[in-house]
């Protein structure tokens, strides 16, 4: 039996007589898995030829024929022929150009004013198969283009989601293993989802809301591991968006009392939704399963809500995970005022009783001090991100006029303090210039300065005894 690979075969056609072609699809390229879903496969993923696959996977054509045939060969061991006469013939990508233009006038209408009943009526009339990813893009789109801002997106988000639910609600949830970072951010939040019933029955369950709150712990993994990665696969949209959210939850938390207590459960159902239905979907279609160790590596840095995650998950840890540990002990590292080894510094770093980072002159993050009681949380995912994303939504301007000022050398330095669970913080941002004044980055320092700012008098003996 032989088989004919050209420009107009319809890869869902392919994959149906070769399951197999699923798994070589994702190996070529991430963005492929959406091929997958349930939705797309029913609708306009019918549709997807191997012009679109070369499309939207950046693979050349003549190369995806070569990837394609040799799985076949492989794996059902049969002959493959290539017709590269056939003419290039791509129609699902202008179907989703299409789509996306249509979800954003929708939204650009709501933004407008108009009411929603109206738009969803007309939601359901032409776009009724709605994927996650789809959304996602629709609010990277409009922020990217320039024509809402992230504020802006956020500040309708609820009813956004409100408009395409009836939608999202018949797609197959995200199924993964235990182990696996999605996995246990919906054990999470389940978890959340039973105390949330249980102080809607008891609103002055106080042991049950302090349990309710851990689940900032929860946004912070998001905020640290997940998101990164998203913006190395230049999704930063619905990240920045779901961000802003989680403050406005933890704000919440903070300011609690009986008259808001249910607005803020619903903020917490209404936060479970969005990432069940859009952001775990979405994520896991964009993101490879290299992406996936690199968000598990640095989980345990930041902590768990509740839960212990499973171990089920195995996949192949690359070792540059880990380089650092293979390698050998370096010689020393002259220093300005001494030598000291690779390992040296780093443990004196890691000991020095304040929180340190340090962002380069392009703006992206080059190191953290891993203490082990840092006051704001870091973990491996934040290296190489840019600073302004490190950041909740409301602080983006400010901190991007200091990294501004600094590079422009109209100001080395610049000081806030703050209270938190009363406890007294200092952060300080720092210029950082070699010894011909070039700036060459960024010292962020943090400090809990609560028993330093309640000394008094002098201690000139040593207190062990004490």
């Amino acid at each position: 039996m032989a088989t004919t690979l050209k420009a107009s075969t319809k890869i869902l056609e392919l994959a149906d007589e070769y399951p197999f072609l699923f798994d070589t699809l994702v190996e070529i390229s991430p963005k492929l898995k959406r091929l997958k879903n349930p939705i797309l496969k029913k609708t306009i993923g019918k549709r997807a030829t191997l012009t679109d696959v070369s499309k939207i996977s950046n693979v050349p054509l003549n190369r995806l024929f070569v990837l394609l045939s040799e799985s076949i060969s492989e794996n059902a061991n049969e002959v493959v022929h290539i017709d590269k006469e056939d003419k290039e013939k791509g129609e699902w990508q202008e179907e989703l150009q299409r789509r996306q233009r249509t979800l954003k006038d929708l939204v650009l209408e709501l933004h407008a004013g108009k009411d929603v009943e109206p738009l969803q009526e007309k939601f359901k009339e032409i776009l009724v198969d709605v994927s996650a990813t789809e959304v996602a893009e629709m609010e990277q789109s409009l922020i990217s283009s320039g024509e809402l801002t992230a504020q802006q997106v956020t500040a309708l988000c609820d009813i956004h989601v409100q408009v395409f639910k009836e939608s999202l609600d018949v797609q197959d949830k995200p199924e993964t293993i235990p182990g696996h970072p999605v996995h246990t951010y919906m054990s999470e939040n389940k978890e959340a989802q039973r105390l949330v019933e249980i102080l809607k029955e008891n609103p002055k369950d106080e042991s049950t809301f302090d349990e309710l709150r851990k689940i900032i712990v929860h946004y912070q993994r998001l905020q640290n591991q997940l998101f990164p990665l998203l913006e190395k696969a230049e999704i930063t949209g619905p990240s920045t968006v779901m961000w802003a959210k989680e403050d406005e939850i933890r704000e919440m938390f903070n300011n609690v009392n009986e008259s808001n207590l249910n607005e803020l459960l619903t903020a917490v159902e209404d936060m479970i939704y969005k990432e069940e239905n859009i952001l775990f979907p979405m994520s896991l279609e964009n993101l490879s399963e290299y992406d996936w160790v690199k968000v598990r590596v640095g989980e345990e840095e930041i902590g768990y809500a509740w839960i212990t995650p499973g171990d089920e998950w195995s996949p192949i840890t690359p070792i540059d995970i880990h380089q650092a540990d293979h390698e050998p002990e370096s010689p020393g590292i002259n220093l300005n005022t001494g030598t000291l080894t690779l390992k040296e510094l780093d443990l004196l770093l890691r000991h020095i009783p304040v929180d340190l980072s340090f962002v380069g002159p392009d703006e992206k993050v080059k190191y953290y001090s891993a203490t082990d009681d840092r006051i704001f949380p870091r973990s491996p995912g934040v290296i190489g991100r840019s600073v302004i994303n490190c950041h909740p939504q409301k602080s983006f301007e400010k901190v991007q006029k200091i990294m501004t000022a600094f590079k422009e050398g109209t100001q080395d330095k610049a000081m806030f303090w703050v209270q938190m669970g009363g406890r007294f913080l200092i952060i300080g941002y720092y210029a950082v210039k070699d010894d011909n004044g070039q700036f060459m980055g960024t010292l962020e320092v943090s400090q809990d300065v609560t028993e330093i700012r309640s000394l008094e008098g002098e201690q000139r003996l040593l207190d062990w005894d004490k």
